[in-house]
């Protein structure tokens, strides 16, 4: 059995956090993913400009320098436009934005992969038959109830997979937080297998809670499968 040397507790509290901003990153780039997509289908050239710079900006930078960037950038940018919002408004508008590592970690993550799940949600969308998305529109559907009721369901089934790889991507990059001073497991079990000087009593756990949340995940993706590909036919 193993001994955490009272180091237990705070891992097990960082591995919550590390869960809650993957989760928290797969919601913003989900969300941004569609958007960009979206974008680089737009009859505006404009839009289209827009979603194609920034997936070029973010596959073209590492991820790590992206975290320094907006941790260290951010917060200082932030909080010059609320300061000149207060100099132009003679102190009526008085904000303070807190930048702290778990909000940095969020954004930064989000943002890097929703440049991946935008070209995930391209491919979807086009695997999609036009003609049904023609056919809502001539039944009098307006653009959002044909996305609502046509797109949408037809394009997540084929952009599950690649929702699932880049979930898996995503959880392991959380790990980066750690260099931004987050308390996620990775950075306390650093500092305890520095402390103790018994790195693998530390590491191997980690380790088996990220393999253990990417076995769960299999399994909801598989389920989501499923559930979007009611009523189509295999094979």
């Amino acid at each position: 059995m193993f001994d955490f040397q009272g180091y237990g507790p705070s891992i097990f509290g960082g591995g919550i956090l590390t869960l809650e901003l993957a989760l928290l990153s797969l919601l913003l780039a989900f969300t941004l993913g569609l958007l960009g997509a979206l974008g680089k289908m737009s009859p505006s050239p404009v839009l289209r400009g827009i979603s194609s710079f920034y997936t070029t900006l973010i596959r073209g930078v590492p991820d790590l320098v992206w975290m320094m960037l907006l941790f260290f950038g951010g917060q200082i940018l932030v909080n010059t436009f609320f300061d000149f919002l207060y100099d132009v408004s003679d102190g009526e508008i008085d904000i303070f934005v807190p930048f702290n590592e778990f909000t940095a970690g969020v954004l930064t993550i989000g943002f890097i992969f929703g440049a991946y799940m935008a070209e995930t949600f391209r491919g979807a969308i086009m695997a999609v038959d036009q003609g049904q998305i023609e056919a809502g529109k001539a039944y009098g559907m307006k653009p959002m109830q044909v996305f609502k009721r046509i797109l949408f369901p037809q394009m997540m089934r084929h952009a599950i997979p690649g929702i699932a790889n880049n979930w898996q991507v995503l959880l392991k990059t959380t790990a980066l937080v750690s260099v931004i001073g987050l308390t996620d497991m990775v950075r306390l079990a650093t500092e305890a297998a520095k402390s103790t000087g018994d790195p693998f009593k530390f590491f191997i756990p980690v380790a088996i809670v990220y393999l253990g949340i990417s076995a769960i995940s299999d399994v909801i993706f598989k389920r989501l499968t499923t559930v979007y590909s009611v009523g189509v036919e295999k094979g």
